[in-house]
């Protein structure tokens, strides 16, 4: 069996599934609460790589919680430039 307390979800905010689990579990809260009580999802990718774990964390500890529902978006902190609008003099 393996320990899937130490396993770190959120790697920006370095929150683990044992912090998620339990403050789930203590606040029945949605996916954007949960976010807002532990920073998963608020680190330097926007949540684009923990962001389907929270969800599915709250589907499986709150009863009647359908898939998605008030879903995390997440939000690049940077919008994608070219090299030429980088290095363009004026």
């Amino acid at each position: 069996m393996v320990n899937n307390e130490n396993l770190i979800i959120c790697r920006c905010e370095e929150v683990t599934y044992a912090e998620l689990l339990s403050t789930a579990n203590e606040h029945k809260c949605t996916a954007r609460e949960l976010k807002l009580r532990t920073r998963a999802g608020m680190g330097f990718c926007g949540g684009r790589t923990c962001r389907l774990s929270v969800d599915r964390i709250i589907e499986n500890v709150v009863p009647n919680t359908s898939p998605g529902e008030i879903p995390l978006k997440y939000q690049p902190p940077v919008r994608a430039v070219t090299f030429g609008t980088v290095g363009e003099r004026k």
